[in-house]
């Protein structure tokens, strides 16, 4: 395995059973994710897209075959020790925001940090939450409650909250699903540049326009990957069209 991979899939599958019906999820799947890799992950309705990611996040296990992250072989843990390994090292971000509005933003970004093992410090929390909403551009509305945020802020609080604990990994659901078109390309800038600056991001969009900013491309269909392609250079949205055609059939 390579020194920079985070992720390595083998031969992955899921298999949901019914009386006397197998129903395949996703067949034969193999990939590996390499720090600072930016993959969006798209396909029709049904084709796997939420199962895969799913089983990336460690909120489900394969039927069969081999998960890897930070080399650790995710089959040898117990439920805890799941949990414990996707708090270190997975974020996730959702179309739905998932913010606890009784809860202060800064709350909201605090949560899943109280817990980590080993458990952090309240002043480490708090330097943790503080840089977090810096980096979003919100630190100003630490103490509002989420229903006094606009959508495009509450999904910008959501990534703090995915950011806050450094994770090798964004895992990001349908970002812009519940948002205008301006908030929608805001909130794609903002993790263009967090890419940049070395976030490893693995995407799922219908959104063609975003699809196209990820570096590399991969399609599902019926449970298996059709295509994978990597661009020399994360193309703007205007050419997403033209780079998710061209990707090539495996």
């Amino acid at each position: 395995m390579k020194t920079n991979t985070l992720i390595s899939l083998n031969k992955i599958a899921k298999v949901y059973r019914g009386q006397n019906v197998e129903t395949y999820a996703l067949k034969d799947i193999s990939l590996n994710i390499n720090q600072g890799d930016y993959i969006c992950i798209s396909g029709p309705s049904g084709c796997g897209k939420s199962t895969l990611l799913s089983l990336l996040g460690l909120l489900d296990s394969p039927t069969a075959g081999d998960y890897f992250i930070k080399e650790v072989d995710t089959k040898t843990l117990d439920m805890d020790q799941q949990a414990e390994l996707r708090n270190l090292h997975i974020g996730f971000i959702f179309q739905s925001f998932n913010l606890i509005d009784e809860l202060s933003v800064f709350d909201n970004v605090a949560l899943p940090l109280t817990y980590r093992e080993p458990a952090m410090s309240p002043n480490e929390i708090e330097l943790a939450v503080k840089q977090a909403l810096d980096e979003v551009e919100m630190g100003h509305r630490a103490q509002h409650k989420p229903n006094q945020l606009s959508g495009g802020q509450q999904q910008r609080i959501a990534i703090a909250r995915a950011l806050a604990g450094k994770p090798s990994i964004l895992l990001v659901d349908e970002p812009t699903g519940n948002l205008d078109s301006k908030n929608g390309d805001a909130v794609m800038d903002l993790l263009d540049e967090l890419n940049k600056k070395g976030t490893t991001i693995c995407m799922v969009t219908h959104d063609l326009r975003y699809a196209g900013r990820a570096k590399t491309q991969l399609k599902l269909l019926d449970g298996e990957i059709v295509s994978y392609s990597e661009a020399r250079q994360a193309p703007s949205s205007d050419t997403a069209e033209q780079v998710l055609e061209s990707a090539e059939v495996m």
